[in-house]
C-alpha cells in the first residue's frame, strides 16, 4: 500500500479508536475498506491493544511543524519498528515492506509500524507534517494532508465551512 495511503488509512482507524467504545466490527470495517483481507481475526483485545496507542499517533498528526513530527515519527519507529524486510505473507500478497517483527505479530505493533514508516516516508517527500489535526473545536479529528498548496486545517469541507459560518455570525453581531 502507498504511504500517502496508508496516512489515510491511520487517520480513519484512529475517528474509531479515539471513540469511547469502540468495537471490533467498526475497526474490522475500517480495515477492509482500506484493503486489508477478511478474515481478519481480530479480537476484543486487539482493539483494546490498538486502542492503548492510538493516542501516541494523533501525536503525530497534532505536529504543527516539520521538525515536530519528525521528532515524534522517529521516537516510535524506535519504539515499534524492526529492521525493515520484505514479504509477500507466503505467497497470499504482492511483495511488500514490512517494520513489524513478524506478519503475524499484534495489530497494535503493526499499526505502530506501518503507520510511522508511511508517515517517515511521506514527511520525506512532501517536507511537511503528512496529516493534522482538524481545527474545528466541535471535532478534533486527525486526517491525513497529503494535498499540495498550503497546509490543510480541517479534516473536511463540513467542518471547514461549520467554522466560517460561525465566525461569519459572529463578525455580524
Amino acid at each position: 500500500m502507498p504511504p500517502f495511503d496508508v496516512v489515510t488509512r491511520a487517520a480513519d482507524l484512529l475517528d474509531v479508536l479515539l471513540r469511547e467504545s469502540p468495537t471490533v466490527a467498526e475497526v474490522s470495517a475500517v480495515l477492509v475498506d482500506h484493503g486489508e483481507r477478511e478474515p481478519l481475526g481480530l479480537t476484543e483485545q486487539d482493539v483494546a491493544a490498538m486502542r492503548a496507542v492510538a493516542p501516541e499517533l494523533r501525536e503525530v498528526f497534532a505536529a504543527t511543524t516539520t521538525d515536530q513530527a519528525a521528532e515524534r515519527i522517529n521516537a516510535l519507529l524506535a519504539r515499534y519498528a524492526h529492521p525493515p524486510r520484505l514479504t509477500a505473507h507466503g505467497g497470499s500478497h504482492p511483495w511488500h515492506l514490512h517494520a513489524d517483527r513478524d506478519d503475524d505479530g499484534p495489530w497494535a505493533e503493526w499499526l505502530m509500524s506501518s503507520t510511522c514508516l508511511a508517515m517517515a516516508f511521506a514527511l520525506a517527500e512532501r517536507q511537511r507534517p503528512p496529516g493534522g489535526v482538524c481545527a474545528s473545536a466541535a471535532c478534533g479529528r486527525p486526517f491525513a494532508d497529503l494535498g499540495g498548496g498550503s497546509p490543510r486545517r480541517y479534516c473536511s469541507a463540513r467542518c471547514a465551512t461549520r467554522e466560517r459560518v460561525a465566525a461569519h455570525r459572529r463578525r455580524g453581531r
